[in-house]
């Protein structure tokens, strides 16, 4: 590589693989230019979306340690760089694919954990990070009113008792 624009491309893309949470391999043909232009903007800001030079591609995510995308680094190929929430991408990655099927996700990488088509799909069916922590929230909140419900039940409990014992014994000595 002996041009230095290459080896500074090599080197951007690099940074990228280091600094990205995920990124997700696509192949792009027939896409339209306003069409890759929509897909980018449905990204959002937590993701670059770029078409890249296999060979350069291949060679930086060697250099940042990920070897997993060798294979999946054949045809066209533009590659998305996740900085935020993998989930939100990868959902927007899947309702664009629906729309155009000519958006094909090959697979990628997810905190350092190759992942393939497949499993992207599932990461774009799950609910995004907040839901999860509010459902967690929720569950851990239903938790603790149980428990308290629980141990205000025995003291109460023991006073409805106690209290029946005293009418029952008043009533009885009245009686007699």
């Amino acid at each position: 590589m002996a041009r230095p624009d290459k080896a500074a491309a090599v080197a951007e893309l690099e940074d990228k693989f280091r600094s990205s949470n995920a990124v997700v391999l696509t192949s792009y043909t027939g896409l339209t230019v306003a069409q890759l232009k929509t897909l980018r903007r449905s990204l959002g800001e937590n993701a670059q979306y770029a078409v890249v030079k296999n060979t350069l591609t291949k060679i930086a995510a060697n250099q940042a340690g990920i070897a997993a995308l060798d294979d999946q680094l054949a045809g066209s190929t533009a590659v998305a760089f996740v900085t935020g929430d993998p989930v939100e991408s990868a959902k927007a990655l899947r309702d664009f694919a629906k729309e155009n099927p000519n958006l094909v996700i090959k697979g990628g990488v997810l905190d350092g954990k190759a992942l393939s088509a497949d499993e992207f799909k599932k990461l774009a069916d799950l609910e995004s990070r907040e839901v999860l922590l509010s459902k967690l929230a929720g569950a851990f909140k239903g938790k603790q009113s149980q428990t308290a419900s629980l141990l205000q039940a025995l003291p109460s409990k023991f006073v409805r008792t106690a209290e029946a014992l005293r009418v029952k014994l008043a009533e009885q000595g009245g009686a007699e």
